[in-house]
């Protein structure tokens, strides 16, 4: 018999890809990473695992990636709620993010963002803020894995002076992280109406150079595309393409505002949409054409956004032994339509558990909460 590290027995396990459900299944694990699927009787008599766990009522599934957020702003929950895209940056966010954006601030909201996180099932997130050294440093500590924006704007923030300078910096954490195994970075530049064209091109070059991705807000609202109208005489999409930033490296949030034509040109061109449902019904930005994306062949991807702009960082649960999933006939369906993150148990990355029936295993919940609560007393002031 082969020596393990961890055997998990589930009663379902929905590897996603291929397609299926499998029952009475486990999933062995050695080093980190998983080394075999199969029936559970088999896996008994195959390997001697130090760890073995029997989840009778559970469906184990791949962990849930969270495609875009703003991990830090999990401070600001509910500080601006029910208005306008721009009307809540500019009069709400900007301001309180100019107050108080600081290392410690993104340490402190990246803490609670992931304890949230791993509570219901997610083990990955794609993240945008300030500080992007701070947030991948916690989440580093933590187990999560991450892809970490490297944040480029035309503006000052607390973070950096210039857009030369956010690139700078960016590219040192790039080096930086370099042998981190659960880390990667991806350039982000804002939105098209917060970075001009010098930057943009540098970007794309960049971005060639070290084979990176870049993740960016595009056509979240109808007033971004008039506003690309009335500066660049273009759409902001089509600046972009001829800014060459339309390609498989780019990961365009939101899209809210497509012609048919503008699909058919993402789609050939390989760029992905990350899909914000929540956030852009809360900020009345518009819908995403997600249907029309698919059929056209885009891969399309599905984020939260911040916790600021959607009030939380919820994708959906996996135990199916609760009243709220019963009767069961069809444990996708429950995932799909019942589940609740509320009925998570159990979230492992890499090898290593980081819910443990609930319970956080790399963060101080207590303390998490009650830096959260100093934070919402500064703010408010």
């Amino acid at each position: 018999m082969d020596k393990i590290d961890l055997l998990l027995h589930a009663r379902w396990i929905i590897p996603v890809e291929p397609a299926g459900v499998l029952e009475q299944h486990c999933v062995a694990v050695h080093q980190g990473r998983i080394v075999a699927l199969l029936p559970g009787a088999e896996a008994e008599t195959r390997y001697r695992a130090a760890e073995t766990l029997h989840l009778p009522d559970h469906a184990l599934i791949p962990g849930l990636i969270n495609a875009h957020t703003h991990a830090a702003m999990s401070l600001l929950r509910g500080l601006a709620d029910d208005l306008p895209l721009m009307e809540w940056l500019n009069q709400h966010i900007w301001p309180a993010e100019t107050a108080r954006a600081s290392p410690e601030f993104v340490h402190d909201g990246t803490e609670l963002a992931i304890a949230e996180m791993l509570r219901g099932g997610v083990t990955c997130f794609n993240d945008m803020y300030y500080f992007p050294d701070e947030t991948a440093r916690v989440a580093a500590r933590c187990g999560m894995r991450a892809n970490v924006g490297l944040i480029v704007l035309d503006f000052p923030t607390a973070w950096a002076s210039n857009a030369d300078e956010y690139l700078h910096k960016g590219i040192a954490l790039h080096d930086a992280l370099r042998d981190e195994p659960l880390l990667s970075v991806s350039f982000a530049p804002h939105a098209p109406y917060t970075v001009s064209d010098a930057p943009l091109r540098k970007i794309v070059t960049y971005a060639e150079e070290l084979n990176l991705q870049i993740h960016m807000h595009v056509h979240e609202t109808a007033d971004e595309v008039r506003q690309g109208l009335e500066k660049y005489g273009t759409r902001p999409l089509q600046r972009l393409k001829e800014l060459g930033l339309l390609s498989p490296s780019l990961m365009a949030v939101h899209m809210t505002q497509l012609t048919d034509e503008e699909i058919a040109q993402v789609a050939q061109s390989g760029a992905h949409v990350l899909h914000c449902p929540e956030s852009n019904l809360k900020l009345a930005s518009g819908f995403c054409p997600v249907a029309r994306l698919i059929q056209a062949g885009v891969n399309v991807a599905i984020g939260t956004d911040g916790a600021a702009s959607n009030n939380e960082l919820d994708m959906f649960a996996v135990r199916l032994g609760a009243i709220e999933t019963q009767p069961l006939y069809d444990p996708v369906s429950q995932l799909v339509y019942a589940a609740g993150r509320h009925q998570v148990t159990d979230v492992w990355v890499a090898g290593q558990r980081l819910l443990h029936e609930r319970k956080l295993t790399t963060l101080d919940e207590q303390a998490v909460l009650a830096r959260a609560l100093e934070w919402r007393d500064k703010i408010r002031t």
